[in-house]
């Protein structure tokens, strides 16, 4: 008779469970000469970053996903940028810019490419959207309606690390409250470490456990009170 041990079984479990979590570590990271960085996020850990106009937190952002160069080392998990594609590198560290982009006339054009989009209709529902959307023409959205569907569009990615530059400025307090709630659930749920740019000390306080901000050539910690989320 086979011989279990239960404790085990357990530690393996354990194993296999971290495996499939993702960290976002960057080392030496510079960019547009700015002196290097280092710091990393756990899975499911959503840091919060400000600073003033021009500061440079969307060019840190670019710098992650692999748009713009850079010196340095960025990590998901155990694997360096440089060993994936770019294609596949952004699809795993999925960036949503301040202003979303739009290429053809039609919504659902846009997510035709999708492999797995078993939770869209899911998503649209909680932001407050039929089906029917992916009939509109992009023409007529409003720039929260568009906000909101690029969201959508970049989790049915299903990226395992997420950079968000102000995904709630452009909207009402309504939706901010179902973006924020969307977005930490699907973090918790795909243990995806986040960095979300955020100018709201409030919202910080809502949906991150630690704070940064940059200033000047420095990207400084600061105190943040526990998130809520």
């Amino acid at each position: 008779m086979e011989n279990r041990n239960p404790h085990s079984q357990i530690q393996n479990t354990t194993v296999l469970l971290l495996n499939l979590m993702s960290q976002l570590r960057i080392e030496s990271l510079s960019y547009m000469g700015r002196p290097p960085i280092d710091f990393s996020i756990d899975h499911g850990e959503c840091i919060s970053l400000s600073g003033s106009s021009g500061s440079g937190k969307s060019l840190l952002l670019r710098a992650l996903a692999d748009l713009d160069e850079y010196q340095g080392r960025i990590y998901l998990d155990r694997k360096e940028c440089h060993e994936f594609s770019a294609p596949q590198w952004r699809k795993q560290v999925g960036l949503l810019m301040a202003e979303s982009c739009w290429w053809f006339d039609t919504v659902g054009a846009h997510f035709e490419f999708l492999e797995n989009s078993g939770d869209i209709n899911g998503w649209l529902a909680q932001l407050d959207f039929d089906s029917d959307v992916m009939n509109w023409q992009v023409n007529r959205l409003s720039t929260g309606e568009k906000q909101r569907l690029a969201i959508i569009r970049l989790l049915a990615n299903r990226p395992k690390a997420l950079l968000l530059d102000e995904p709630t400025a452009s909207l009402d307090k309504k939706n901010i409250n179902k973006v924020e709630d969307l977005l930490t659930k699907y973090r918790k749920e795909n243990s995806a470490p986040t960095i979300w740019v955020s100018h709201d000390p409030e919202q910080e306080k809502r949906i991150a456990s630690r704070h940064y901000r940059i200033k000047g050539d420095l990207i400084i910690e600061e105190g943040l009170e526990r998130s809520s989320r």
